[in-house]
């Protein structure tokens, strides 16, 4: 009990101190370098037109497209795979069209005053997919893809008001086109359930042990996005250089959020409740911080994304193949540290029982300064490679953006699993994907959260969870 007779006021006013002095270093560092070189850095284009033209399978070369409005009017060819791609700097209503002229003969639009000039409006999707629906020689072309880089589920916006899938019509009338179509946003789907899966163990392995539902999570990831963004496209250093400063700061900020912060609240007994109440403050806190660094809109990275890669219907870009391969072999390690590892399997019995893990002589206080550790890591992981799957940018809020996609795929998984969450976060991502071939874009967060609320229903322990019985 001698323990918790110290004096409250010094501890708490310490660890307030040591966390404000911690981000201050943080917010000199970044705002010296941002009001330095800012302005020759930030990316001119804040929204980018693209697709692909084909005819069935086969890629139509020089075919020309225009994106017209708001003083802007440029020209672009498809490339050898077809793909086109225009960028403009401001938001607003752009007209999208394409020269049936240079066409191939024997191809040509599937119908001509609906699909050979069409308008769009940008708003927070970065990258528009814009699709014209072809018709020759192949048996209905697919006229176009939205591709896997841009934001999730954003590929395939526009496509025939005919089909109520807005975005499959475009990828032309057979059977073949429909499951071509469903081939790649499942291949999207799952790499954007591997990236929020990093984020979501991250979650699942705090819960576990300390019971916190940290909502400031979303925030770690847009801070390892954030010190990325810092370190390769304002300092310009080597991109693994930046990659493990990224990894080391993010790993330093979860260490902080539990040695100021949230080990002074457990030792002090303080309820789960308020805890809660901290974490949400804290996230508003440091989302607004990172708005007073890097502003309100939308950054560009001067890290390419590398060539774009055509395997069938699939289509992708060499920075979103080494993404899901560096996702996968990251959760795997996870899975065997925690399988394998002497401090892993103390870190399971934490997360079973504190209480008879201390009794049985492990240091509940270190393990749970680990998990922090570990959970930051590894969220600030999934902020470095977020940035390419949203087309290599950095938005101020993106963590906040996914946070409830983040705790669908923790909760049904199944709280406190991390191999619940991996499988969450993945059935969250195709579930996300998918349900543009049918519904609007803007609504594939909304559909997610419908599907973990029928899950719930009939499982509510989620997929991997333990039935607990109440009272």
């Amino acid at each position: 009990m001698k323990t918790s007779s110290r004096p409250r006021r010094g501890g708490l006013r310490r660890a307030i101190v040591v966390g404000l002095a911690a981000l201050g270093m943080i917010a000199g560092g970044a705002a010296a370098a941002t009001a330095a070189d800012l302005p020759s850095t930030e990316s001119t284009d804040q929204y980018t037109f693209q697709g692909i033209i084909r005819d069935g399978q086969t890629p139509l070369e020089g075919v020309e497209i225009t994106v017209s409005g708001n003083g802007v009017e440029e020209t672009a060819a498809t490339d050898a795979s077809g793909a086109w791609s225009i960028g403009v700097a401001d938001p607003g209503t752009y007209t999208v069209s394409i020269d049936p002229a240079t066409l191939p003969d024997g191809i040509s639009l599937r119908d001509p005053a609906e699909f050979e000039s069409r308008e769009f409006t940008t708003a927070s999707t970065s990258q528009i997919g814009v699709l014209f629906p072809l018709q020759g020689a192949g048996g209905g072309g697919t006229g176009g893809e939205g591709g896997t880089g841009a934001e999730p589920g954003t590929g395939g916006t526009g496509g025939d008001s005919a089909d109520p899938g807005g975005g499959s019509a475009a990828t032309g009338t057979t059977d073949s086109s429909f499951w071509s179509t469903v081939l790649a946003r499942s291949v999207s789907g799952l790499s954007f359930g591997l990236l929020m899966a990093l984020g979501a163990i991250g979650i699942t392995l705090i819960y576990g042990t300390t019971g916190v539902s940290n909502f400031a999570h979303g925030e770690l990831l847009t801070f390892g996005g954030v010190v990325f963004y810092a370190t390769t496209t304002l300092v310009n250093w080597p991109v693994w250089i930046a990659v493990i400063v990224t990894l080391a700061a993010s790993a330093a900020l979860g260490w902080m959020h539990d040695w100021a912060i949230f080990k002074p609240l457990r030792k002090r007994g303080v309820g789960l409740v308020q805890v809660l109440i901290v974490t949400i403050g804290l996230s508003i806190a440091l989302r607004y911080f990172f708005q007073f660094l890097i502003g309100g809109g939308i950054l560009g990275l001067s890290v390419p994304r590398g060539d774009i890669l055509n395997v069938g219907p699939i289509v992708m870009r060499t920075g979103d193949v080494v993404s899901m391969v560096i996702a996968i072999f990251v959760l795997v390690a996870v899975g065997l540290f925690l399988t394998r590892t002497r401090l892993g399997k103390a870190t399971r019995a934490v997360s079973d029982n504190a209480s008879l893990a201390s009794a049985s002589g492990i240091d509940v206080d270190r393990v749970i300064r680990i998990v922090w550790v570990l959970g930051a890591l590894l969220t600030g992981g999934s902020g470095i490679l977020y940035t390419y799957f949203i087309g290599a940018n950095i938005k101020w809020d993106v963590g906040f953006t996914v946070l409830l996609l983040l705790f669908a795929g923790v909760t049904l998984g199944g709280l406190g699993s991390a191999f619940g969450a991996l499988v969450g976060a993945v059935v969250v991502g195709l579930v996300t994907e998918l349900s543009t071939l049918w519904i609007a874009a803007d609504l594939r967060y909304a559909v997610a959260l419908l599907a973990l609320i029928l899950v719930l229903l009939f499982r509510p322990q989620g997929i991997l969870g333990r039935r607990e019985r109440v009272g």
